[in-house]
């Protein structure tokens, strides 16, 4: 099964490359753009008879190695 990833800054956190890519989008005439936060995709191909099974899996993953959790949050997709 395809597992995706979706990590994100948690709200309270700065994000400096998203104020960044902001101002850039401003001086290119994007003036409409409220705000731009950066994220992060990790795509994995997991092995695992069902989909919650390999929900708890990454999510275990996530916790131990993927995710900071103290300034970032996530959610998991399962495909396939």
């Amino acid at each position: 099964m395809r597992a995706r990833v979706l990590i994100k800054l948690k709200p309270s956190i700065l994000d400096a490359q998203g104020g960044s890519v902001k101002r850039a989008l401003d001086g290119l005439g994007y003036a409409d753009v409220r705000d731009v936060r950066i994220g992060k995709v990790v795509d994995l191909d997991v092995a695992g008879e069902n989909a919650e099974q390999v929900r708890r899996r990454v999510e275990e993953m996530c916790a131990r190695l993927l995710v900071n959790p103290v300034i970032e949050d996530f959610t998991v997709e399962i495909t396939g």
